[in-house]
């Protein structure tokens, strides 16, 4: 699949197609839709050691961190949490495929936690509020409300784990379950708050990157109306359906490049970003009420496409009749996308 890698001279992201072999880890450059036939680099495991989550950058918390043998350190960034979490089990297994007891122990989650005698909560609490390597608070959205110094919880649970509070997130989870019930922590927003009300202790905290947090002592809310957002930030208030790395075809030079989609409900919008890009703007989107979304036959270069490309593509029809065709890595890929698209329309 698709993932961020970043340069080893110069120190930029480049979107590569990632093939996970046994052995080596194999990144492939996409040209004009297509996988070239050569894979551009390739990363061996044997040796290797993951860092998951990788927190060494704070405006890419989604990144795992391969140090090989020779000290080499490879940074790829995922689409979500669940993507990157996903990758990192499976390359952890193929770093420890020569010792079944191991890759067995990845997959069995722990289901008891005791918090370290010489770690006091008081001692977390602290450490979070560090300036340069505590929990990194942003203003974030909920229902058209806007709340300064949050977190979320995936956000939380991530930075206990990279300081070795927890080593699973169930244990993180616990772990700031424990920080809400001695008051702490505080959710705020709608998704958080009704956690809360959870009979299971272990719902009560959601390692969600759309459930928000603060710190109990930050009592004022410093909320603005839903009137007093800007329209296009209303358009990203919305519910995060699905996103992942698709390739699109552009407007005007109609080359082919792979962009992040980010597919949203209440508001429904559909917003694409270079995600080779630091600011995290969408560089386009459009509303997804009254388009028309429908797979294009793998047979042969459907109207409207230019190039070489083949397979996997569909076409988006806007009411304003512009028309978005964009290529999947898989048909079963494309078939997801195109069901979490229709009801929104």
């Amino acid at each position: 699949g698709f993932l961020l890698l970043q340069g080893h001279v110069v120190r930029n992201w480049k979107v590569r197609w990632f093939v996970l072999l046994q052995d080596k880890l194999l990144y492939y450059k996409i040209e004009g839709g297509k996988k070239e036939p050569s894979p551009k680099g390739r990363i061996l495991l044997d040796g290797c050691t993951i860092t998951c989550p990788c927190l060494e950058y704070e405006n890419r918390p989604l990144l795992i961190k391969l140090k090989t043998k020779t000290n080499t350190d490879y940074f790829l960034e995922c689409c979500s949490r669940e993507e990157r979490d996903s990758w990192a089990l499976d390359i952890t297994g193929a770093i420890h495929a020569g010792h079944p007891v191991q890759v067995q122990e990845l997959h069995r989650m722990k289901n008891s936690f005791k918090l370290l005698e010489n770690i006091s909560l008081h001692n977390i609490v602290e450490r979070m509020y560090d300036s340069s390597t505590g929990i990194k608070l942003t203003r974030n959205l909920d229902q058209g409300n806007r709340y300064k110094e949050t977190f979320t919880g995936s956000a939380l649970v991530d930075w206990l784990i990279s300081n070795s509070f927890a080593v699973s997130r169930f244990e993180a989870v616990t772990l700031a379950s424990m920080l809400m019930d001695e008051n702490f922590l505080r959710p705020v927003g709608v998704r958080s708050t009704e956690a809360t009300r959870s009979s299971d202790p272990s719902e009560k905290f959601l390692d969600d990157s759309t459930a928000l947090y603060m710190f109990a002592e930050s009592s004022k809310k410093n909320t603005s109306s839903k009137e007093e957002v800007h329209f296009n930030i209303s358009e990203l208030s919305g519910t995060i359906v699905k996103q992942g790395f698709l390739v699109k075809q552009g407007h005007k030079r109609k080359n082919w490049k792979v962009r992040k989609f980010v597919l949203r409900a209440d508001p429904a919008f559909l917003h694409y970003y270079d995600p080779t890009k630091e600011d995290n703007k969408p560089v386009g989107g459009f509303s997804l009420r009254g388009c028309l979304v429908s797979a294009l036959e793998d047979n042969g270069v459907p109207a409207g496409v230019k190039g070489n490309v083949q397979g996997n593509l569909f076409k988006i029809i806007t009411k304003n009749d512009i028309h978005y065709y964009i290529q999947a890595s898989s048909k079963a890929e494309r078939v997801q996308w195109i069901e979490a698209i229709k009801p929104l329309t």
